[in-house]
């Protein structure tokens, strides 16, 4: 009989000892007996089940029972809500009812479980497919599953961390830096949360060691729960609380590494015996499970962060505990971000406000009253100015400027730029000359300033306006470099904005400034102002300035009124540019002020000029300056009969100060030189300067004044009306 007809066991071999080839005659092996089906499934590496159409568990795998932490035997004959007790699926169903959906549709599905083994928590993700019998009918669901807690703890880790990015740090604000911390972590893997800040952290300071100390001092910047009105805390936020440097955070932080600790009875006696307050909170409360987390950046403590757990089933766990030392992480870089513009920006304000006005200019020619509000965003203090400077004659110089620009650079320049101004206005410039000065002074700082200069941007686009008003005659000399024009509301009611001719930006060059005049009746309110006041994100210009000359055109009883009003009214809560406005009532020298005479260019007036001088000083009740202002009159006017020329006029102002000018026809600038003993002319100037508390001079289109000034003691404050 043929061995291949016998049922030999293998295809014979050719010539060459080879096994021929057999694909076209696959038959398929015999079907494996129950005991083997049952070995097969028992050795499979991966977690198998069957439920019949009862729910009941009717065969499992050695896997299937090691996941959930029984036996085999013990898993037979369970309900699925048996086999997972309180466990759930998300969306808030069960295994049971998956299981129950499977045979009722016949089509599979996934199903996600967590389930704790030995006291660690497992994700599990199933496959449930139905089992038919020959007659296509569902008998039953298996269900296979792979353990993916690696893959979810991954997958949450992004999920958080990329939501930590976008959430955390979404302002420069330490506070709110520290809030955003922990509205995110009850969110995801805690029942409560505190957040403490050293003290030098929020005043922007560099935190100094706490290794050294016994006592740890922290403020409660941020502190977030499931329950309502975070009832766990026993500190309010805001307050100041501290902990033992031996206490279980006091370690942490001291090492600065995050601990985790299970709460147990021992864990409470223990703190019980340091913080009994916060040990029976944690008690009430049944807090099983807490993180202490120091919070770190750039290689300097900033404070520290407890996560708790007393909701939430299960204990923080070590991914827990890496997820929240990088969540931390990353916001105690955002926290010294914030903490580092804080410090920043407190000193560029202080630096900005000590470098405006901080009190009013002894003058009466106007009531002034000014509001400096600093931007809220994180660009930082920028370099809007104002000033009020008395000049001779009883004059003031209004000016408002803004430096484009934020930060330390912009106020450092609004600085230098106002004692310019400063300096400039005590020379007595017209408005158009001293900003053609201004404009070359900020050219010169630009070229000064190399291109890759880390100290900021150059000053090129600085903005300026300057007014002189002169109360003896009611005009206002104005001119602006790049600046808005300003607004005056006059005494009949009308509101107007000033028409200026256009000036370029201070360092743009090359194009002359020009002034324009206005006569301001007595009582004229001006209004100068940075265009942070009327250039908003959700307001037109033109909507604003018409906004602004309503304001200003209500009647007011003060000012200061005014001042407020508009502030509140055209102002964001947040603004995100400085803002600066200069408010001026305008007032009128009247008779008992001024007294004014014409001399002719004759050396015989010059007693009739001293006598009607010393005259009019009886009358105001000078008597003590009549000696003192005879010889000022006198070495003046001889100086312009002798020097000048026609027209003569000599003038008194009793103002703030007694002021005594000489008016002449010349432009020829006066020098103050020391005579020698021999020489008969040179000491007119020396000895006025001797006999007042300061002289100079001024120029306009048709001469020359010059002027000196003597103090009157107790006629500060007396009133002009």
């Amino acid at each position: 009989m043929n061995t291949d007809e016998a049922g030999s066991t293998g295809p014979p071999a050719d010539t060459a000892g080879r096994t021929p080839d057999t694909a076209g005659d696959r038959r398929p092996g015999g079907v494996p007996s129950e005991e083997a089906r049952c070995q097969i499934l028992a050795q499979l590496p991966v977690p198998v089940a069957y439920f019949g159409r009862d729910q009941l568990l009717s065969m499992a795998n050695g896997a299937a029972a090691q996941s959930v932490g029984r036996t085999e035997a013990a898993l037979l004959g369970l309900r699925p809500g048996e086999v997972e007790p309180g466990l759930f699926l998300e969306g808030g169903e069960g295994l049971s009812d998956a299981i129950a959906r499977v045979l009722r549709t016949g089509e599979g599905e996934p199903y996600e479980t967590h389930l704790m083994v030995e006291g660690s928590e497992h994700i599990w993700q199933a496959a449930m497919s139905p089992v038919r019998n020959a007659a296509g009918e569902v008998e039953g669901v298996s269900v296979v599953t792979l353990d993916t807690t690696d893959q979810f703890w991954a997958r949450r880790r992004l999920a958080v961390l990329n939501k930590a990015s976008k959430r955390i740090g979404s302002t420069l604000d330490v506070g709110r830096t520290a809030e955003e911390l922990a509205e995110l972590a009850i969110e995801d893997f805690a029942d409560f949360v505190t957040v403490d800040l050293l003290s030098e952290v929020l005043t922007g300071d560099e935190a100094r060691s706490v290794l050294h100390r016994d006592t740890i001092s922290f403020h409660r910047v941020a502190q977030r729960s499931v329950l309502e009105g975070c009832p766990e805390s026993v500190v309010p936020l805001g307050e100041i609380h501290s902990y033992d440097r031996d206490s279980v955070i006091g370690r942490a932080l001291v090492l600065g590494e995050p601990v985790r600790v299970a709460v147990d009875d021992e864990t409470l006696r223990n703190w019980a015996a340091d913080e009994p307050v916060r040990s029976r909170s944690m008690r009430d409360h049944k807090i099983h499970s807490v993180l202490v987390v120091p919070l770190r950046a750039r290689g300097v403590t900033l404070g520290t962060t407890l996560f708790c757990r007393h909701r939430t089933p299960g204990g923080f766990g070590t991914v827990d505990l890496q997820l929240a030392a990088e969540l931390v992480s990353r916001a105690a870089v955002c926290i010294d971000n914030a903490r580092r513009y804080t410090r920043e920006r407190a000193t560029a304000l202080a630096l900005q406000r000590s470098l405006l006005p901080r009190r009013a200019a002894r003058q009466k020619a106007v009531e002034a009253t000014a509001r400096y509000l600093p931007n809220t965003t994180g660009a930082g203090i920028g370099g809007d100015w104002f000033d009020v400077i008395p000049l001779s004659g009883a004059r003031v110089a209004l000016v408002v400027g803004d430096v484009v620009g934020h930060g330390l650079h912009a106020s450092a320049t609004m600085g230098r730029l106002r004692t310019a101004v400063r300096t400039l206005a005590d020379v007595d410039l017209a408005p158009e000359e001293l900003l053609t000065q201004l404009d070359d002074l900020v050219s010169t700082l630009d070229r000064e300033q190399p291109a890759d200069s880390s100290e900021g941007a150059p000053v090129a686009g600085a903005t300026c306006l300057y007014a002189v008003y002169d109360p003896a005659t009611g005009h206002c000399t104005m001119a602006r470099a790049g600046h808005p024009e300003p607004v005056v509301a006059r005494p009949d009611g009308s509101v107007e904005q000033l028409a200026l001719p256009v000036g370029p930006p201070l360092g743009v060059g090359g194009v002359a400034f020009e002034a324009a005049e206005f006569e301001l009746p007595e009582g004229s309110r001006l209004a100068l102002y940075t265009d942070g006041l009327i250039e908003t994100a959700d307001r037109d210009v033109d909507a604003a300035l018409a906004e602004l000359r309503d304001l200003l055109g209500r009647p007011a009883h003060s000012l200061e009124e005014t001042c407020d009003t508009v502030m509140d009214a055209l102002v964001p809560e947040q603004p995100d540019d400085d803002v600066a406005l200069l408010l001026a009532r305008t007032r009128r020298l009247d008779a008992g002020h001024y007294a004014s005479w014409d001399l002719v260019a004759d050396p015989a007036v010059v007693s009739k000029a001293r006598k009607r001088a010393s005259a009019q000083l009886v009358a105001w009740g000078l008597d003590d300056a009549v000696f003192t202002t005879e010889l000022v009159v006198s070495e003046l006017v001889t100086n312009a009969i002798r020097y000048g020329g026609d027209p003569i006029r000599l003038r008194l102002i009793r103002d703030t100060a007694l002021i005594c000018e000489v008016v002449d026809g010349s432009s020829t600038a006066p020098h103050l030189r020391r005579a020698r003993i021999f020489d008969e002319g040179g000491r007119g100037l020396l000895l006025v300067a001797s006999l007042t508390e300061r002289w100079g001079t001024r120029y306009s289109g048709t001469g020359k004044t010059i002027w000196a000034e003597q103090p009157l003691p107790g006629t500060e404050e007396a009133d002009l009306a």
